[in-house]
């Protein structure tokens, strides 16, 4: 009987060393997601970007159609006009600018546009047909550069966001842990509370089967 009683009285301990463990990780881990979240939203703030007035998918679709590029993929976000502090703001700036980029070089993507530019100004991959440079060989194809330099930053404003998600997925983490210890640390206590009566009641029998 009272190796019973040692043994449910380790257990509850144990089940309130878990708990303790599993609250700790979970407030630290929020809080390291909170403090993610906020240094995503400073980095984005610092560098004081703000959507063109064509940011919008009514506006991008008219400047698209003027433009004569057809069967692209246009944003359903917008954010003309607005500062970008966010994950969310900034994928979606990102995706404006893949429609600028595209706009820009006729819809062509970098894999698809000729290597050198050529007189015509259509682009060759031919070297000897290209606009030579003082060294003798084809000039680069300067639309290429739109889509290096698209492609740099928009990989660094999608880079905000995902380090803005993983922010908050580490915040729900760390709220879960938080849960699940309380839950553990109470059916724990609850457990010692109710066997502090039971002993009591062994105690009784003992002593009237002794008397």
């Amino acid at each position: 009987m009272q190796q019973s009683s040692k043994a449910a009285r380790v257990r509850r301990i144990g089940g309130l060393v878990a708990a303790a463990i599993l609250m700790v990780f979970g407030v630290l881990s929020a809080f390291q997601g909170l403090d993610g979240r906020s240094t995503v939203g400073d980095a984005l703030a610092q560098e004081k970007i703000v959507g063109t007035p064509t940011m919008t998918p009514s506006a991008i679709a008219e400047e698209a159609n003027k433009r004569g590029v057809s069967g692209l993929t246009l944003p359903s976000c917008a954010v003309a006009g607005k500062s970008i502090s966010s994950g969310a703001d900034a994928r979606c700036f990102a995706e404006y600018m893949r429609v600028d980029a595209m706009m820009a070089t006729g819809g062509k993507t970098y894999a698809q546009m000729p290597r050198f530019a050529s007189k015509d100004g259509k682009g060759t991959n031919v070297e000897a047909e290209a606009i030579k440079l003082p060294s003798g060989v084809g000039m680069p194809n300067p639309a290429r550069n739109v889509w290096i330099t698209e492609t740099a930053l928009s990989t660094a404003l999608n880079t905000s966001y995902m380090a803005e998600q993983i922010s908050l997925f580490g915040i729900a983490v760390g709220g879960a842990f938080l849960l699940i210890g309380l839950a553990i640390g109470g059916f724990a206590l609850a457990g010692m509370k109710l066997s502090a009566p039971a002993a009591a009641r062994r105690r009784e029998t003992r002593e009237r089967v002794t008397a």
